[in-house]
């Protein structure tokens, strides 16, 4: 996708810069474009050729994703994998810009699709937002059915890509994170636990001193006065609820 971008200066030419939507089949991608570019939804649009068309040769990848200033990354909050893939995405970025790319200079936003879904959702806002503030990137909730979400969307998008553009390097985040990369891997790791004793991170049979003691750990590392990350007050929640079932049941 290649736009136009009207300068602040009102004497100076419009830009072209190039943007990319990366993301598995079927998320939204050419859906959030159409909605924005032609204020419309297009229930059944056909795969298109490029990033999202399987068959594409590999060779075409690197091209791509040359002298890109702007991704888009988009995920259907509905389909869990959609959300799983998108480190892949980058890391498969990364790998054709090759050395010489700076993925620093290159402005990253991610994009909640599908979020009129209602009972269908399986990623919530909390996860989604941990996902992307993480790793310094703005975070929007959209849907290109209803078109929620999607011009506040691209006027963020288009605003950094113009800082870039004007000083030569991605603007510095407007998110301030409040949290840590242990508080945020932490808390993926308690949403993908299988139980209680994975929660507080140990093996089945440890003594209650253990247990308390993993739990004190996490307590002060989740405890909502000292992290703001998305997501830490339910897994604070989690982590307290995981003691009580242990102890109940160690002797």
């Amino acid at each position: 996708m290649e736009t136009k971008l009207q300068k602040r200066s009102e004497n100076k030419k419009p830009l072209r810069v190039k943007v990319i939507s990366l993301g598995s089949a079927e998320v939204g991608k050419s859906c959030i474009i159409k909605r924005y570019c032609e204020k419309r939804f297009v229930p059944k649009y056909l795969a298109t050729i490029g990033i999202d068309y399987g068959v594409t040769k590999v060779q075409v990848r690197n091209e791509f994703y040359k002298d890109t200033q702007g991704v888009i990354l988009v995920y259907d909050v509905g389909l869990k994998d959609s959300f799983d893939a998108l480190e892949g995405w980058l890391t498969e970025m990364k790998q054709e810009l090759g050395p010489h790319g700076n993925m620093e200079n290159i402005v990253f936003i991610v994009c909640a699709n599908k979020v009129d879904c209602g009972k269908r959702r399986m990623i919530d806002e909390s996860e989604g937002r941990l996902w992307a503030e993480s790793r310094g990137f703005q975070y929007f909730e959209t849907s290109a059915q209803s078109g929620e979400g999607i011009n506040e969307m691209f006027q963020a998008f288009f605003s950094s890509i113009l800082d870039l553009c004007e000083n030569g390097k991605r603007p510095q985040s407007s998110v301030s994170l409040g949290f840590t990369k242990e508080q945020a891997d932490t808390i993926r790791r308690i949403r993908n636990s299988k139980d209680s004793w994975e929660m507080l991170g140990m093996k089945p049979g440890a003594s209650r001193d253990e247990v308390n003691k993993a739990y004190r750990k996490m307590a002060m590392l989740l405890h909502p006065d000292k992290c703001l990350a998305p997501g830490s007050e339910d897994a604070f929640k989690a982590v307290v609820n995981a003691r009580t079932v242990l102890l109940k049941n160690i002797k």
